[in-house]
């Protein structure tokens, strides 16, 4: 089985206080767009869109199944959202995009990833396996979903202190409806004072 390298470099806008990580992007076929959440069926910027413009489509290019990216990318550096995932080096097991099947051989640094977010508080994952990793890498509990565990680590010799939230996945395999989704985001958004 062959290994696969994250296709795209963190997105880290200065004076980020939250970084958001999912496990690993889908295979490129299934992107819209060369970005973290690409894949058209994922409601991840629907769910932004619920929350910062009260539509679903307020980020959504319906006409070319894609999204608005330039819109995306200003609104995360003008609220101070950076996007990364916990899987830096993985294997498809069964060679799809189900977090079941995938297996992390690397996952993020999390102490070098900090140096580069000097503000970050808090550290919202998007599904289960994201949040296990960050768990495992802090020697946290995995909280529960829509909740939050505070964590420490050593950055550049000091110990830094956030908070980890797990939040419902953005795949429409998770079964929840995006309004429900919503409200979960919107509440770890609000806490870490992005609204």
């Amino acid at each position: 089985m062959l290994t696969e390298a994250h296709p795209l470099e963190p997105f880290f806008p200065e004076n980020s206080k939250l970084l958001m990580c999912g496990t690993f992007p889908p295979k490129q076929n299934r992107w819209s767009m060369h970005f973290y959440y690409p894949n058209y069926i994922n409601d991840m910027w629907r769910i932004f869109g619920l929350i910062y413009f009260g539509s679903k489509d307020a980020l959504v290019d319906d006409a070319h199944k894609t999204f608005h990216l330039d819109k995306i990318k200003s609104l995360l550096r003008e609220k101070g959202i950076a996007l990364s995932d916990t899987g830096k080096e993985v294997v498809r097991i069964k060679d799809n995009a189900s977090d079941k099947w995938l297996q992390i051989n690397k996952p993020i640094d999390l102490s070098s990833t900090l140096v580069s977010l000097p503000e970050c508080v808090a550290i919202a994952t998007t599904g289960e396996k994201a949040a296990g990793v960050v768990a495992g890498l802090t020697g946290t509990t995995v909280p529960k979903v829509g909740e939050w565990v505070e964590c420490r680590i050593e950055v550049e010799g000091k110990e830094r202190v956030f908070r980890h939230w797990r939040m419902p996945s953005s795949s429409r395999a998770y079964p929840m409806k995006l309004e429900i989704k919503a409200r979960y985001y919107r509440r770890m958004l609000e806490s870490t004072g992005l609204i």
